[in-house]
């Protein structure tokens, strides 16, 4: 049986849904930036966005990137990165998100990727428990540190 939902990769006609998905996982940048980041997803072959669709529109999506450079807790390259990952609340555990990722993994399979990685904020352990349903394993936690040097 077939879920309600299907996934699929992303289109132009669908920036304005996906901008305002994108809003809701990243509230701090102006919507008006997150929908201007929407091109190079378009514009890069290094770079691949899959929304998920039921009948009343876009309920999630997942935007990937291939990284050559180091990636932490991983041990070959290229990388499939998971960048971003998102389902609305009411979609949520119905299967979405692993339909997301696992559309990831093929793309980066497809690529020559052995490993998919992704990151979430410390505190975000909502993002940890969907990472861990997914299959991803934890392989570190860091702090960042930053210091400015104009000030000595």
């Amino acid at each position: 049986m077939n879920p309600p939902w299907r996934v699929r990769a992303a289109v132009a006609a669908d920036r304005g849904a996906w901008a305002r998905l994108r809003a809701q996982l990243w509230p701090e940048p102006s919507p008006a930036e997150l929908a201007g980041e929407l091109d190079d997803w378009f514009e890069d072959a290094r770079r691949i966005a899959f929304v998920a669709e039921d009948g009343e529109g876009l309920c999630g999506f997942a935007e990937a990137s291939l990284r050559r450079d180091y990636v932490n807790g991983t041990e070959s390259s290229p990388v499939a990165f998971l960048e971003g990952w998102y389902v609305t609340p009411s979609r949520r555990g119905l299967g979405i998100g692993r339909a997301l990722v696992a559309a990831v993994a093929a793309w980066g399979r497809e690529r020559g990727c052995r490993e998919l990685a992704s990151d979430a904020l410390l505190d975000n352990a909502d993002a940890h428990r969907a990472h861990a349903a997914c299959g991803f394993e934890e392989t570190e936690r860091v702090v960042y540190f930053r210091r400015g040097l104009d000030a000595e």
